[in-house]
């Protein structure tokens, strides 16, 4: 590989917003051992069973130090040019696969929040009914009759 090819490849993994487009590979070779990475990102991100949060925590660790070795695999500049090619498209499926699974947290901490929100308007509406009487006209529980 060409110092300018290899130039280009890290520029393209490196920039701001290269994983738009790129796919989670439905398998990944991560120290030796086959994972279902888009199986694994999708369970992770579904209302149903999902892993633990340590299994994703390591996961994640896991996917950043294959991440670091396969950027330092083109760095060397000692592959082929397709083998760099290859490389980099990989990495940019464990940078989107890496989003999802950093970004799953902040998801349910904002549907939390939505939900609280929700649940507190609710409380809200309900204490106005009550005090203002809008309750007994929708045939709510009879207020104070002083």
């Amino acid at each position: 590989m060409q110092d300018y090819e290899r130039e280009r490849l890290l520029e393209r993994i490196d920039r701001e917003g290269a994983t738009v487009g790129a796919s989670i590979p439905d398998t990944l070779e991560v120290a030796g051992e086959q994972i279902d990475l888009a199986a694994f990102v999708l369970d992770a991100r579904s209302e149903g069973p999902e892993p633990s949060e340590e299994d994703v925590q390591s996961l994640i660790r896991e996917l950043r130090a294959e991440r670091k070795r396969r950027r330092a695999e083109i760095e060397a500049g000692e592959i082929s040019r397709d083998r760099g090619e290859r490389l980099a498209e990989s990495i940019l499926g464990i940078d989107r696969a890496l989003t999802a699974l950093e970004s799953d947290a902040d998801t349910d901490l904002e549907a939390e929040t939505r939900r609280r929100e929700r649940a507190d308007q609710k409380r809200w509406r309900s204490f106005l009914d009550s005090v203002t009487g809008e309750d007994e006209k929708r045939g709510g529980r009879r207020g104070n009759t002083w």
